[in-house]
């Protein structure tokens, strides 16, 4: 099956398959989300497509599975560990996936050819880019979760869940007991993501308020606390257990701008109060 080869769409796959092994020569777990490719016109086999056509013609060395031009059906949603060393979700835009949002493409490595070939366009990009995506994602018609999931770049729904209160919390420790309560009172009864899963069942208070219940408690109880920016993306960092080439960064703005949405002016400016510099720049700014 034939496909129209599009110079951004090869130079986006080029530069996410070299930055994912920059630290190696040896063939890498490569994920790509689909907002790397927000605002192109490109179906799921024509993505896998592409893939094969660098893989065939020498620019990366890659493993994959299934048919490159397959459809759904084509790629498993769990596949036998014992013959392959890598996880393959849905396939990319895939109807029943939880969103279209993911392939963990099995393992690549650009090869000699492929640097050569990512350099030249880096220094004379495809004229496709340079006005760069014709649209952004739609969200309005996401729930909480689902924004942050694609304003972050993750790869995963339950990723969206931690991190989120990860972030609430990492706020919540600035504030007084009283602002936070007032921000909790506002965020009562809206949900964070409408779906029959328990797991994910939270309201938006439940999540700001911390699921933990001792962490909860002792939350009710502490004077608020004084950290510098470093110490709050240090936190994301390591207590949000950060899928690899998503900066700290990246995420609290996603979970900024859409926790805002849900709140009033008052308590956006009063969050704002509580937030050190660089942190209440992006707090501003989402």
């Amino acid at each position: 099956m034939p496909i129209k080869l599009q110079d951004d769409v090869a130079y986006i796959l080029l530069k996410k398959i070299g930055e994912s092994g920059e630290s190696s020569e040896s063939k890498q777990e490569v994920n790509f989300s689909a907002t790397d490719f927000t605002g192109r016109s490109l179906s799921k086999s024509d993505f896998l497509g592409h893939l094969d056509y660098l893989n065939q013609k020498g620019f990366i060395d890659a493993k994959f599975s299934g048919n490159a031009y397959g459809t759904q059906e084509d790629v498993p949603d769990v596949i036998d560990p014992d013959q392959v060393d890598a996880r393959v979700a849905n396939t990319f835009g895939a109807e029943d996936g939880p969103l279209p949002h993911l392939i963990t493409f099995e393992k690549a490595a650009l090869t000699e050819k492929g640097k050569s070939m990512l350099q030249r366009m880096e220094n004379n990009p495809p004229e496709a880019l340079r006005g760069g995506p014709s649209k952004p994602i739609a969200t309005e018609n996401m729930d909480f979760l689902e924004k942050v999931m694609v304003r972050g770049d993750l790869s995963d729904i339950f990723d969206a869940r931690d991190l989120s209160e990860v972030v609430f919390r990492t706020m919540r420790d600035l504030m007084t007991t009283e602002a936070s309560n007032r921000v909790a009172g506002e965020l009562e009864n809206t949900p964070a993501l409408e779906t029959d899963n328990k797991a994910l069942q939270n309201d938006l208070a439940e999540l700001w308020q911390d699921t933990n219940p001792i962490v909860r408690f002792l939350s009710q109880l502490r004077s608020p606390l004084k950290f510098e920016d470093e110490t709050f993306l240090r936190r994301i960092r390591q207590e949000g257990g950060l899928q690899r080439n998503v900066s700290p960064e990246k995420v609290v703005a996603a979970v900024f701008a859409t926790s805002k949405e849900n709140l009033s002016e008052e308590r956006v400016a009063e969050i704002s109060q509580a937030l050190p510099g660089k942190i209440r720049e992006l707090w501003e700014q989402a």
